[in-house]
């Protein structure tokens, strides 16, 4: 799963969940934030590409490397 939170002041202002598919909004800017970019198709699309770009091509790198250190 791919996690991007933005936080301000501290506080958790928005995430993007890989799971849920879209950003959502936890202060009243962050609800802001997250309806704007949910309303753009090709930020939301790029989002989504971050599992595979960052997730899927290292988990097995690094399952690898665990497993041969035991």
């Amino acid at each position: 799963e791919f996690i991007r939170s933005s936080y301000f002041n501290k506080k958790e202002d928005t995430r993007f969940s890989s799971s849920v598919g879209k950003f959502v909004g936890f202060t009243e800017q962050g609800v802001k934030y997250a309806a704007n970019w949910n309303n753009n198709p090709s930020y939301l699309s790029a989002m989504k590409a971050q599992k595979e770009a960052v997730c899927l091509n290292h988990v097995q790198n690094k399952y690898s490397n665990v497993l041969t250190k035991s």
